[in-house]
């Protein structure tokens, strides 16, 4: 287990609220460094204590299980008392006790934050891939079943799902292999230790930004602004849009007045011009949804992925 301080300069806001200058913020993150909830909690955090005031955050890393090992430390061992909250991430927020009857916390033991960012899945390789383009991929899967190895974030996860939900779009068959989160799938393909990776846009950005990995597709609505050469899934026939929010919670019972202090820090987070910079050039979608809205938001997608894992189930159970 390693931690890190994200802390910034204070700068004060008017009135007083339950943080104050000088508290500390554990947050607890269910992934490896290097993946989404680190990039998430690297880009938000100094201008959250910074709105708070001189708070310190203090990110905890538990990886495994798919965050599981984290959101049941929030949910079940956590003190409702302000000190601790978490990045969580849909839909393994979910999944993992759809997915899972040995995991035992749920949703409703929460007491969700604010959602910041909804972040496009992308399917990148190594750059001097053989795979030029996602269609050679596909063809590769085809010719040859499961011999095409493509990394995910863990089972569960947005990654996973979405090869699965390819899987039945372009009826082929991919050797899925699930790692501790993004930031060690991504790093996987680079090195040319699997085929392919299926992640996220924002994770990684940097990357392909800086030539290391090239995308070869993105399971988004519309192509994306950053990576405009990049074909959707659905322009080359394959009806598969597919993402991962990831916000910040916290256990159930956290007092009002601390959420409340958190989502009015965050929505000014949100609308800094700054922010929204650092933001975009990370190709990280801030969608910003906050107290019931988000609540709301985390019970509609955990009724659309039960209705998900009951179609894909006996599938995946035989794999």
């Amino acid at each position: 287990m390693t931690a890190l301080v994200v802390a910034a300069p204070a700068v004060a806001q008017e009135g007083d609220g339950y943080y104050s200058s000088g508290d500390e913020v554990t947050v607890l993150m269910g992934f490896s460094p290097g993946g989404g909830s680190d990039a998430l909690a690297q880009l938000v955090q100094p201008f959250l204590a910074e709105e708070l005031g001189d708070v310190s955050f203090v990110n905890q890393y538990q990886p495994g299980a798919t965050g599981a090992i984290a959101w049941t430390q929030l949910a079940k061992q956590v003190q409702p008392d302000g000190e601790t909250i978490s990045i969580t991430n849909t839909p393994m927020l979910m999944t993992n006790y759809i997915m899972n009857d040995s995991i035992t916390y749920n949703i409703d033991e929460l007491t969700p934050i604010a959602n910041i960012v909804t972040d496009p899945g992308v399917a990148v390789v190594a750059a001097d891939s053989e795979f030029e383009t996602f269609e050679d991929l596909l063809a590769a899967a085809k010719e040859n079943p499961s011999s095409v190895t493509v990394g995910n974030s863990g089972v569960g996860g947005d990654d996973f799902f979405t090869s699965v939900l390819l899987e039945q779009a372009a009826d082929v068959s991919l050797q899925k292999v699930p790692f501790e989160g993004d930031g060690p799938s991504w790093t996987a393909a680079m090195g040319g230790k699997i085929d392919a990776s299926f992640n996220n846009v924002g994770i990684t950005y940097p990357q392909i930004r800086e030539g290391n990995l090239r995308p070869l597709v993105v399971f988004a609505e519309e192509r994306l602004e950053e990576l405009p050469d990049v074909p959707t899934a659905k322009e080359l026939g394959y009806d598969v849009v597919a993402g991962s929010s990831r916000g910040y919670s916290a256990p159930a019972g956290f007092p009002e007045e601390a959420r409340q202090q958190l989502i009015d820090a965050l929505r000014r987070v949100t609308e800094d011009p700054e922010f929204q910079e650092a933001a975009a050039s990370q190709a990280m979608n801030v969608d910003f949804i906050a107290g019931d809205d988000y609540t709301a938001m985390l019970d509609r997608m955990e009724e659309e992925f039960r209705g998900v894992w009951d179609s894909v189930k006996d599938q995946v159970q035989q794999d």
